[in-house]
């Protein structure tokens, strides 16, 4: 609107400003769904290593522990371990060593959801700067 405020009539200041409000609203919702769907698609990144590391957990309790134990057990009985003996150790061992590596690939899942904050904060800010505008006009 370029009319001078002081020729222009009630009604059409009104209606000026409430063009002017909505297509304001138009355009904070279309950055909110913009900024939305970033979050999430960072969000989604830390679940997926968040998954991949727990995936890696379970597998490695079924199929990495029972090949795994049986070959570092054969290695203690070759070191003259009782054969019993060297299956529990085995097993102690690989088990750290594969909840290790499990542990550290949730941490760090967890850690990249955390990085990405899901607060909308351009949006907000933008939502504030234009309530502060429509304060001032009115």
């Amino acid at each position: 609107m370029v009319k001078p405020a002081e020729n222009t009539p009630l009604a059409e200041l009104i209606g000026g400003l409430l063009s002017d409000l909505t297509g304001l609203l138009r355009k904070e919702i279309d950055l909110a769904k913009a900024e939305a769907s970033e979050k999430l698609s960072a969000a989604v990144s830390g679940v997926e290593i968040l998954l991949i590391g727990t995936i890696l957990a379970i597998g490695a309790v079924g199929v990495l522990l029972s090949a795994v134990v049986s070959g570092v057990a054969a290695l203690f009985v070759a070191q003259g371990f009782s054969e019993p003996t060297a299956s529990a150790l085995a097993a102690i061992i690989v088990s750290i060593v594969i909840g290790l590596i499990a542990w550290i690939m949730i941490r760090r899942g967890l850690a990249a959801f955390r990085r990405s904050n899901l607060a909308l904060e351009r949006t907000t800010t933008s939502l504030r700067r234009d309530v502060q505008t429509v304060k001032d006009k009115l």
